[in-house]
């Protein structure tokens, strides 16, 4: 059972940000108000506390984000210990006095010789700036950079993740904001790492303001003379930089440690002990060799034989007979083999999305919208469009990064198997058109989506081959185009039933009646599915559902067989198919069948209760197909006819021929608009 807060607890956390905020304006003020010297004896041993307390916080967490707030902190630690160099310089300069913290760091650390001591406090900046702060800053910038980097990495696995039905929506949003969280943090250790390199600065030249202030003040002013002067105002200067600095550093080593740990299963003390002690042949090797030292004449031989002892000691503790120093598995690790271990971890691996888009890591770019890509909003775009054009409800498409492709490579998934790839050049325009004359405008290549010639145009080239009267396009264009003709060629097979009453309950809304009395009385879903998959296979938009509910209302109960019921809806749509192959200028182009044509395929049709299917002779299909051959041969360049045929034989003979010519429409007479003028070029016969 989970453990409630205690009250008192719970008062401490509502009033902890009134504190927090308190103690923040009481440091803003100790910069103006003058501090008598036993409170600034009190805040200067908390300072140093509070330091050491930072600095054993950031050795115990196991990941950064643990103490997210460090960057704040440590804004408000460097500011809390510059208003201490401020009471204190006061105090030194008009008092002589400094309390007792600093006056024992003067006397007692550095033996009372301020030449010690100065040098000393410069050891002490050295390392903190040079050393620590100027790798610590280092480290955050490029520790934040990368982050930055792999965000949209990161995101992409988080949505392949999902998509596999490795985690939930809900953890798939925890994971997001991790990852946002861990941008934020790095970004501002970024800037908050300046807070220390800027306190050393500081603090040396409040030490140098320290002696010549004073030296001029006990010179002009005070009754000492000047070897008693110069004494006494270096020996408070010092220990006011010693104290100052000893916080500094340890808050600047915190700083260290935090933006160098990365993601582990235990604290810092815990990972060494793991990832360094953990072989004992390393610790054989650095024992014999503090042996061979111990025996050189003139070495101190009792240090490094001790050593040489020690190593050989742990050595021999860790060997493998006598079984692991530390536990194989952690608790973290346990609980991940044990969730692996439920079925519901392997039943989460078995989904398969629809749709999906893999892109080589050249590609990223594309789709991250920080880096200008714009690929996630076309692909947007796209669904909406295919709404409108076929009446499909596209589901998502999942976007993810691939390693294993080629950098500028991009494939594109139906259910988890590869149905199309291409290859795009980020940085340039794909030109698309006719080469008439002259020197081709940029690097060869064919475009993905229909295979046409097409060149990769540099972005100074592009107005160039615009110019020319190419198409010119860029990558991400490149890619939904392919995409959008992928859905279009499979459309009735990314059509599922979840899509399938999306649509009936949004026609449900305005026509409730006709949905409830034809689905399922009438046709099943199941049936409805396949017959929307027969229109959208061969390129008939299912926007009109009502009519096509309709359609089936009147003709379900005469037959069961979807594919007659298919042409019955084609001919309820006849206007709108017709309309869609009509070219906008001059007659429809059209090839007929011939009688005997209609009559063998007829003849072939073979009704069973599983349905109808064609079993024409072979030699007479490869006859119908090469004189459609010759049919289509004859006609001009860029004209796209269709083929007339009756309603009864028209879906076998599409069936028979869109293996070898996929674009080719056919359609009844039934389907065409009366007020459509045709132009029929050429009859397809037998011989």
């Amino acid at each position: 059972m989970e453990q409630l807060p205690s009250a008192a607890s719970a008062r401490s956390i509502k009033y902890g940000d009134l504190w927090v905020t308190v103690a923040v304006v009481a440091v803003v003020g100790m910069m103006i108000i003058p501090l008598p010297t036993w409170l600034l004896d009190l805040l200067l041993t908390f300072n140093i506390t509070f330091s050491l307390t930072v600095l054993l916080v950031t050795m115990y967490v196991h990941q950064p984000l643990e103490i997210s707030v460090f960057p704040s902190l440590l804004l408000i630690a460097t500011l809390f210990r510059l208003a201490l160099n401020v009471s204190s310089t006061r105090l030194i300069l008009s008092q002589g006095d400094a309390g007792r913290v600093i006056a024992a760091f003067g006397q007692f650390v550095v033996g009372g010789n301020p030449v010690v001591g100065f040098i000393v406090f410069l050891i002490l900046v050295v390392i903190q700036f040079i050393v620590i702060t100027r790798g610590a800053e280092r480290v955050a910038e490029v520790a934040a950079r990368f982050t930055l980097d792999a965000m949209p990495g990161k995101q992409m696995s988080i949505d392949a993740d999902l998509n596999a039905g490795i985690i939930t929506e809900e953890e798939a949003r925890a994971r997001r904001r991790e990852v946002r969280r861990e941008a934020d943090f790095y970004g501002a250790m970024d800037g908050a790492s300046k807070f220390v390199k800027g306190d050393a600065i500081a603090g040396l030249i409040i030490t140098v303001v320290n002696i010549l202030g004073g030296f001029i003040i006990g010179a002009l002013q005070g009754n000492m003379s000047l070897p008693e002067v110069l004494a006494h105002y270096t020996l408070l200067t010092v220990g006011d930089g010693l104290v100052s600095q000893l916080p500094a550093l340890l808050i600047s080593t915190a700083t260290g440690i935090i933006v160098t740990r990365a993601a582990s299963e235990g604290n810092l003390g815990e990972d060494l002990t793991q990832q360094i002690f953990t072989e004992p042949r390393v610790l054989w090797v650095a024992a014999a060799l503090l042996t061979v030292l111990g025996l050189v004449p003139g070495l101190p031989h009792l240090a490094f034989l001790s050593l040489a002892a020690l190593f050989a000691f742990l050595a021999w503790r860790l060997r493998p007979e006598a079984g692991p120093a530390v536990p194989e598995k952690t608790p973290a690790r346990a609980k991940e083999l044990e969730d692996m271990r439920r079925p519901e971890a392997v039943a989460a691996l078995l989904p398969v999305d629809t749709l999906e888009v893999d892109l080589g890591y050249g590609l990223i770019g594309l789709a991250d919208a920080e880096q200008g890509g714009d690929l996630l909003d076309r692909v947007v775009l796209l669904r909406r469009q295919l709404a409108l054009e076929l009446g499909l409800i596209v589901p998502t498409v999942r976007i993810r990064d691939n390693i294993t492709l080629a950098p500028n490579t991009y494939v594109i998934l139906l259910k988890g198997v590869e149905v199309a790839r291409g290859e795009v050049l980020p940085g340039y325009y794909l030109a698309m058109g006719e080469l008439k004359e002259g020197p081709a405008p940029g690097l060869p290549t064919r475009e993905p989506a229909f295979g046409l010639p097409a060149w990769w145009v540099s972005a100074a080239d592009k107005e160039k081959a615009e110019r020319a009267g190419f198409t010119v396009v860029d990558p991400a264009t490149v890619i939904a185009t392919h995409l959008t003709e992928v859905i279009k060629a499979h459309a009735d097979e990314i059509l599922g039933r979840r899509e399938l009453e999306l649509m009936l309950d949004t026609l449900r809304k305005d026509n409730a009646v006709l949905v409830n009395e034809v689905i399922p009385g009438v046709v099943s879903a199941l049936d409805l599915k396949k017959i929307l998959g027969n229109l959208l296979h061969e390129g008939v938009s299912i926007r009109d559902l009502g009519t096509i509910l309709e359609t089936l209302g009147n003709f379900g109960r005469l037959t069961k067989d979807t594919d007659m019921l298919t042409e019955y809806v084609r001919q309820a749509l006849g206007r709108q198919i017709s309309r869609q192959l009509a070219p906008e200028k001059g007659p429809l182009i059209a090839l007929t069948l011939d009688r005997e044509v209609e009559e063998a395929i007829d003849k072939s049709l073979q009704r069973t209760e599983q349905g109808t299917y064609l079993a024409l002779d072979p030699a007479q299909a490869e006859r119908i197909l090469a004189n459609l051959k010759a049919q289509l041969q004859r006609l001009q360049p860029g004209e796209q006819p269709v083929v007339l045929c009756s309603p009864l034989v028209r879906f076998y003979f599409k069936r028979l021929t869109e293996r070898v010519f996929p674009r080719l429409a056919v359609i009844s007479y039934n389907e065409l608009d009366p007020s459509l003028q045709v132009e029929v070029v050429g009859r397809v016969g037998l011989k």
